[in-house]
């Protein structure tokens, strides 16, 4: 155990040996876990957590390094970090369902670190990442005149806003390659959820701001458009973006009229795909003026494809948002869905309520393994000593989040696809991986999708963005299979991009 170097953070940082296999292949490695400071006006304001794994190799600095983040707001990296990506995980069944207690941790072998480097970001209020209290002495005051508890208290908050949390995502990137002498390595960034969100955003920052050329950039069930992720009666498109989700899960659940070939998921989801397109944007574009007929004809080609009865989409006027989705499909049988894998179930504990009191099956019931992962890993296998709490997510960061946009007269919702194209743009070598579960409400895989294409790609980097996506819900990388296909894709992916 070690002072963090190169930085005044009084935290121990732990550096650990470890060996991870692949087959016959066998990596050795050092995994390090320590704070790095972060500036302003060139005094300490935070202290960043992250865990980096580097593999022994004779050419550092050429092996492929790695940045990973989570999202929320509010998430630490602990769901990419034991859920599919470092070198332990967290045992699931094999397709995703929470296994009983306790927590149980196995190797990964289908862990990243086979073919990059990889360092783990936990944004500030996230794991054990904090700002420094700013006290009198910090900013050249007398530490015994007034208010001592509103100086002293720390600003996390600060850091809870979009263009704040992108710059220190950028200072640690750069700080840690300057530390770690990696500026020569090919570099990826990876998010996930709003985290994908952060790199669509970063891929345009970091090599114009911050100066990092980037080789690739991956985004994990991204929320990329907030526009999409709530529907009106005047914002028609997310009402689309999320019905072959809807179809694939009915389908899942045999309650869909099946489009084609009877178990055919692919060819459902085409068919909802389709429908979407060229029929359901249009007709609720129409408004009023759509005929009687076209409207009873429309309510019924949605409802057999998402397996809702007739009468619901009708009420709902071809609106169907995900929480009714999720709690009417299996109603008969007591049943709601689960909004990030709509795959899982749960008792409706309130089935005769008008309104869904419970809590979302599928991210209530992960805290308990993410949060007794990363804890027994970080402080027992990693050595890290510390009495603070890994918040794994800060539902407190999530509330006070400030989705700002910049600039003189704009508003509306964010996004990031400008970002994505102007990066595109600017490195016309840096590859993009847009990737989805089928299963996932919350982040429908069609919305990247759909904005893939609207993007206007010049045909010399169309080859550039890879869309993919897999069997499983927000976390499909819980299903064993699509774990392991994704591994073989990203593997691909990577060789690719520096090749």
């Amino acid at each position: 155990m070690s002072d963090t170097p190169n930085s005044p953070t009084t935290r121990k940082s732990s550096t650990t040996e470890h060996t991870i296999s692949f087959g016959d292949r066998q990596i050795r490695y050092t995994a390090i876990a320590e704070w790095q400071t972060l500036f302003e006006q060139e005094k300490p304001v935070a202290e960043m957590f992250h865990v980096a794994y580097l593999a022994e190799a004779e050419e550092a600095s050429q092996r492929p390094l790695t940045f990973v983040f989570n999202g929320g707001p509010g998430a630490a990296s602990a769901y990419l970090h034991m859920g599919a990506l470092g070198p332990k995980r967290i045992y699931f069944a094999e397709c995703g369902s929470l296994p009983k207690p306790p927590v149980r941790l196995v190797d990964n072998a289908e862990s990243w670190l086979s073919f990059t480097d990889l360092v783990f970001i936990d944004p500030i209020g996230t794991g054990f990442s904090r700002s420094i209290p700013q006290d009198k002495d910090t900013q050249g005051k007398d530490s015994e005149k007034a208010k001592p508890q509103e100086e002293n208290k720390p600003k996390d908050k600060e850091f809870w806003a979009v263009e704040r949390d992108l710059k220190a995502l950028g200072e640690f990137i750069q700080r840690f390659l300057s530390q770690k002498k990696r500026w020569l390595s090919p570099i990826f960034i990876a998010g996930e959820s709003y985290g994908g969100f952060r790199v669509a955003r970063l891929a345009h920052k970091l090599q114009q701001e911050f100066g990092v050329g980037l080789s690739g950039a991956i985004l994990i069930s991204p929320a990329l458009e907030f526009s999409l992720l709530e529907g009106s009666d005047y914002n028609l498109t997310s009402w689309a973006s999320v019905i072959p989700s809807f179809a694939a899960t009915a389908a899942h659940h045999d309650r869909a009229q099946w489009a084609g070939e009877p178990g055919n998921l692919q060819a459902h989801m085409a068919a909802a795909e389709q429908f979407a397109r060229t029929t359901l944007i249009p007709f609720l574009a129409m408004g009023d003026a759509v005929t009687s007929e076209e409207r009873q004809r429309t309510y019924q080609q949605l409802a057999g494809l998402i397996g809702l009865p007739v009468t619901l989409v009708e009420r709902h006027a071809g609106r169907i948002g995900i929480e009714v989705f999720a709690r009417e499909l299996l109603r008969d049988r007591q049943r709601i869905v689960g909004l990030y894998d709509a795959s899982i179930t749960a008792i409706d504990p309130f089935p005769d309520r008008v309104n869904y009191e419970g809590t979302d099956p599928t991210l209530g019931g992960l805290d308990r393994l993410f949060t007794g992962a990363i804890n027994s890993h970080l402080r027992d296998t990693l050595g890290v000593e510390t009495d603070l709490s890994y918040h794994l997510l800060n539902f407190e960061v999530f509330k006070a989040w400030k989705f700002e946009i910049q600039g003189e007269f704009k508003q509306g919702f964010l996004g990031s696809v400008d970002d994505l194209r102007v990066g595109m743009a600017l490195n016309p070598y840096m590859r993009v991986y847009i990737t989805h579960g089928f299963f996932d409400l919350v982040t429908p895989y069609f919305s990247s999708n759909h904005l893939a294409d609207l993007m206007k790609l010049d045909p010399e980097i169309r080859s550039n963005l890879t869309l993919k996506h897999f069997q499983g819900g927000h976390m499909f990388y819980t299903w064993d299979e699509s774990r392991a296909s994704w591994f073989a894709h990203i593997k691909a992916f990577y060789q690719d991009a520096t090749a």
